[in-house]
């Protein structure tokens, strides 16, 4: 990846120094935003195992790769606004190109839980 990439979380930040830290596991997620900036990425660039992997595991039985696999690479991933945060909510729009090119916001309020030094998502509520 280009050190010039601009991180799709909406940091500012390059790529490597945000989010590719984090999914390449060479640093971990220290709040719940920080694991949902970078769930948004994974789903960007399609790191697939990453989303699997910090899916709590009380929850991933609900969420099938191929599912997340497709959704990440059929979606034009457009940006990420974070609503409201508390220590393990986060409340965030993220826009993305849907059928026949319409431009689609899904709106969530995602709960996390920190377990074992690592947080985890365990579920989102759509608003």
């Amino acid at each position: 990846m280009d050190v010039l990439t601009i991180c799709p979380c909406g940091s500012q930040q390059s790529l490597p120094a945000c989010c590719e830290l984090i999914i390449l596991k060479k640093k971990q997620a220290q709040t719940a935003e920080q694991l949902m900036r970078s769930r948004y990425t994974a789903y960007v660039i399609g790191a697939i195992d990453y989303l699997v992997d910090t899916t709590h595991i009380s929850t991933r039985k609900n969420y099938k790769r191929k599912d997340i696999e497709n959704w990440s690479k059929s979606t034009k991933w457009l940006g990420l606004e974070i609503v409201n945060t508390s220590d393990t909510t986060v409340e965030f729009k993220a826009k993305f190109e849907g059928e026949n090119n319409t431009i689609e916001t899904h709106h969530e309020k995602s709960t996390f839980v920190f377990e074992d030094g690592k947080w985890y998502y365990v579920d989102g509520v759509f608003i």
